[in-house]
């Protein structure tokens, strides 16, 4: 095989590949994982106000307790605002606040006290209490920061202040492995893609120079 067939095979090979993998990483990032910004401290000090977060999209039924996630309401927070919250409790959880004082103050989530280390300043509550039994298809959720949140405890009327699971758009997670190989895989399969490109001018001007007729005389410079 010629070295200008070996180009071309090489070329075809390597640049409906790295298109694959090109366009496959981009759409598998784009379309599973997206990022916003944190617009508040009430998730404090587990995110701040300025923070970037990724968020994998998804609905409510792929949440569990202790997961934050990213959900509408339009009705409590005004239309197109993604408000960032806890899951305390889902569907069937019977939520009570509180048991203990000061720093031993706890939730407690099916009569078992609940262990938060992420709450701001070690304050399980501070505000108000509650005994909420969470209704099926539906979430209790609270920030982290519980005296500068706004959260179910103050939407009582509306179904004890839980969430539909529809209203959730996605999980936030801090495992950025999987969007960052995903755009990785991406970007990588641009460089092949345009390794096959080269390749394949090459191919062509071999070719060219191949098939260019000779002179059948002599040719004074």
């Amino acid at each position: 095989m010629s070295g200008g067939r070996k180009l071309a095979v090489a070329a075809w090979v390597l640049g409906p590949l790295g298109l694959l993998l090109a366009i496959g990483g981009f759409w598998g990032a784009r379309a599973g994982y997206q990022a916003t910004t944190v617009s508040s401290d009430s998730m404090s000090p587990t995110y701040t106000a300025g923070d970037v977060v990724v968020f994998e999209e998804g609905g409510g039924d792929e949440v569990g307790r202790g997961d934050v996630v990213l959900f509408e309401a339009p009705e409590r927070y005004g239309p197109g605002v993604y408000t960032m919250q806890r899951v305390i409790g889902v569907g069937g959880d019977h939520v009570v606040c509180c048991t203990g004082e000061g720093a031993g103050e706890r939730l407690t989530v099916n009569d078992r006290p609940l262990d938060e280390p992420y709450v701001a300043d070690g304050v399980a509550d501070g505000v108000r209490p509650y005994d909420v039994t969470v209704p099926e298809g539906r979430l209790f959720l609270l920030g982290d920061h519980r005296v500068n949140s706004r959260d179910s405890r103050f939407f009582e009327e509306d179904h004890d202040g839980t969430v539909p699971l529809s209203a959730v758009r996605g999980r936030v997670t801090d495992d950025w492995s999987v969007p960052v190989a995903l755009f990785v895989s991406a970007l990588f399969g641009v460089v092949v893609a345009l390794t096959g490109l080269g390749l394949g001018i090459a191919a062509a001007v071999l070719r060219r120079r191949r098939r260019a007729p000779v002179p059948p005389w002599p040719v004074q410079a």
